[in-house]
């Protein structure tokens, strides 16, 4: 992705909420703003338009 794999590796290594779209880390069970367990890994590759 970028220039330095150490950072991109520290940055995908998130989940995100899929109700409220918080950051928390990779392990949580659920949520730390609102407490739902429905939490997605982030996305490894950027989306672009066509």
């Amino acid at each position: 992705m970028g220039k330095f794999p150490m950072a991109d590796e520290s940055l995908l290594r998130i989940a995100v909420c899929r109700k409220c779209k918080s950051r928390n880390k990779l392990g949580a069970e659920k949520c730390r703003k609102c407490g739902s367990r429905f939490l997605r890994p982030k996305r490894k590759e950027s989306r672009v338009k066509k």
